[in-house]
């Protein structure tokens, strides 16, 4: 479909012609419909039968034309599905969808071409395979035994060469010559002979996209120009010249050939390796039995054969250009690209916007305005990049959307280091405050969202808030009172200086970092300190520093402002001089050799290995007679412990090994 210059959609004039053969498309559906239909505009629930089939009608018909109207995915089960749920026994279920070709003659074909029926999950598989079970004791055939092929599902135009002719597969009995697609350069896939029977049209997908998307609007439109009777473009010839379109007989398609019990048993790898084995459109996996006597105890329909079957996974795809990746921040400071796109409509909902993941994928993969990607929906899941198909130069944003301040990359990441004042993050940075801090209660996420509801953006700001003002914002009487208190409290009891930097969720700033430069330097040289300054002290690289010396230029200002509260700050933590106390081994690792196990709260384990490797320490990864301490974090397994007890091995917790090293 199309727009006019005013904006209003309507059928492109091959549309028109393609569906003038229709008598139900004008009669029991206007064009005005039919196009609200495809739009998703219309629920197919509320269709009358009659207009559900004539949808069907033109939907199938323009398709089989090259010129769709609606995805296949969406035709099979959306609409297919909506009659069938109707009318299971309705003819236009139970015989094969013409072809499109209404100024060409139909002929006999040498033998019936029928559709495949279809499956779209495993459980719809099993019970075919029952079917076949049950058919092949009727038969005297022993299932076990049974050979099995599966094949990839070309998404092609159907066809069958007799080795004199070229016909469509028309209505399955009648098709159409289209031997001219031969003489004008057709060959067969792999090499093969003529005449090796029922096959499909189709076209190399990597030089569809590289070479002739600019002149046809999808595969299919480009297949059907290939065996209409008007003079071939030549784009499509030099395609055919070089061999990239081809008639690939299903007699010489790549094959898994066995018994039941090992497709069964390896069925998601075989489907994944079938759907990649070829560079060509392939929208599913054909499975069939091999045992002529069986086939033919099985017999077929009118519509498809019983010993055939076509998984096709309950996935939408389609390939759409990116129009541009937009970056937005998280809540935690991540910021993410999301990928726009021309709208496309997968399993009933129109695509807009698509989650590119991070920005390293964006990066390394070329997603930007211009890219054609591979879009995949399920059902009512989220939909996602499957592929890029043409790479484009990829934008990476250099400052924050929301606040401007710049980004740093870490790992796959982009990360805004301005916590404490970018819009996106203050909510969450408020409540981080609350939570690092420990000593104020009453200030958890749902209070802290009323708060910020009421137009309170920073903690500053909070500590600004006497008793009416809570009151103001929602809280009862002697509740905001209790808070006006907390904060008094949290302002006057002594607070280890570490645990209120840490406050300030300055990113890669954890307690354990805190700590670590805290026992370097003071707390007013940290907020002029440069990368060099960072990186002289043990633990600490070029990357991590330089997003720390940004991190803290952020919030030194909101942070001197909040010192100027009159925080009783201390230079040492509590905990880590108990800790330091209680420590088994004398000060210092420098020698010794450490094992680390469980999850680590100041810091990744690996962050920790290399820290005790800078300060002359040697890193086991299994305990034994030689290990000197085993430094233990969160959720540790039984085995290193018991074995570190039963060998006499000191073993410290995170803390008391940070006390150690401090």
């Amino acid at each position: 479909m199309g727009k006019t210059a005013t904006g209003k959609r309507e059928l492109r004039q091959r549309q028109r012609q393609l569906l003038a053969e229709l008598a139900a498309v004008g009669r029991l559906i206007s064009e005005t419909r039919l196009l609200a239909i495809a739009a998703g505009e219309v629920d197919p629930a509320s269709l009358t039968d009659e207009e559900l089939v004539a949808f069907l009608q033109a939907a199938n018909c323009l398709y089989r034309g090259g010129e769709e109207l609606i995805g296949d995915d969406a035709y099979d089960t959306i609409f297919l599905s909506e009659l069938r749920r109707r009318q299971p026994e309705h003819p236009y279920l139970h015989q094969v969808e013409p072809e499109s070709f209404p100024e060409m003659k139909t002929v006999e074909l040498p033998e019936r071409m029928l559709s495949t029926d279809k499956a779209y999950d495993f459980a719809a598989v099993m019970r075919w395979a029952k079917r076949i079970e049950k058919a092949a004791a009727e038969a005297g055939r022993d299932f076990s035994t049974l050979r099995f092929r599966a094949t990839p599902k070309l998404d092609g135009y159907a066809a069958y060469d007799d080795g004199q002719t070229l016909y469509t597969r028309g209505d399955g009995r009648r098709g159409t010559d289209i031997s001219r697609a031969f003489a004008r350069g057709l060959q067969v896939a792999s090499g093969g002979e003529r005449g090796l029977g029922p096959g499909e049209i189709v076209v190399s997908r990597k030089y569809f996209h590289r070479h002739l998307a600019p002149f046809f609007d999808n595969s299919r439109n480009f297949q059907a120009s290939l065996i209409r009777e008007k003079e071939l473009d030549k784009p499509a010839a030099e395609a055919m010249r070089l061999g990239k379109a081809v008639f690939f007989p299903f007699s010489l398609l790549p094959a898994w050939e066995g018994n039941w019990s090992e497709l069964a048993d390896g069925f998601a790898g075989i489907v994944a390796e079938l759907r990649e084995s070829l560079d060509y459109d392939i929208d599913g996996v054909v499975l069939e039995i091999s045992d002529p006597v069986l086939r033919a105890h099985l017999g077929a329909t009118r519509h498809h054969h019983r010993w055939q079957l076509a998984y096709k996974q309950n996935t939408a795809t389609a390939e759409v250009e990116v129009l541009r990746v937009v970056p937005q921040t998280s809540r935690t400071g991540r910021v993410s690209p999301v990928a726009e796109v021309a709208p496309t409509r997968l399993s009933g909902a129109v695509i807009r916007r698509v989650t590119a993941h991070h920005y390293r994928m964006v990066r390394e993969r070329g997603i930007g305005p211009g890219t054609l990607i591979l879009l995949s929906r399920s059902g009512e899941v989220i939909p996602k990049i499957e592929a890029v198909i043409r790479p484009a130069v990829a934008e990476l944003p250099g400052h924050c959307p929301s606040c401007g301040a710049t980004l740093v990359f870490e790992a796959d990441h982009l990360h805004c280091v301005n916590t404490m004042s970018c819009p996106a993050q203050i909510s969450h940075a408020m409540a981080h405050f609350f939570k690092t801090l420990g000593n104020a209660d009453g200030f958890g996420p749902a209070a802290i969202a009323k708060i910020h509801a009421g137009g309170i953006l920073s903690v500053l700001a909070i500590y600004g808030l006497r008793q009416e003002d809570f009151i103001a914002l929602g809280f009862g009487p002697k509740q905001s009172e209790n808070m006006v208190a907390q904060l008094l409290r949290s302002r006057t009891e002594e607070l280890p200086v570490w645990r209120f930097l840490a406050a300030f969720g300055i990113f890669r700033m954890g307690p354990g970092n805190c700590e670590r430069l805290l026992a370097v330097y003071p707390l007013e040289r940290l907020l002029t300190i440069d990368r060099d300054d960072i990186v002289a002290v043990p633990g600490f690289n070029e990357k991590s520093a330089e997003a720390i010396v940004s991190g803290l230029a952020a919030v030194a200002p909101l942070l001197r402002q909040m010192l100027a509260l009159g925080f009783n700050l201390v230079a040492d933590s509590p905990e880590g001089e108990a800790a330091a106390e209680s420590a088994p081994q004398p000060a210092g690792v420098a020698g010794k050799l450490l094992v680390f196990t469980g999850t680590m709260r100041h810091g990744s384990r690996e962050e920790m290995k290399l820290q005790a490797k800078a300060l002359g320490a040697r890193v086991g990864e299994a305990v034994s007679g030689k290990t000197d301490l085993l430094v233990c974090g969160e959720k540790v397994g039984a085995a290193k412990r018991k074995k570190a007890e039963e060998l006499g091995v000191p073993i410290l917790s995170e803390e008391e090994y940070l006390a150690l090293i401090s």
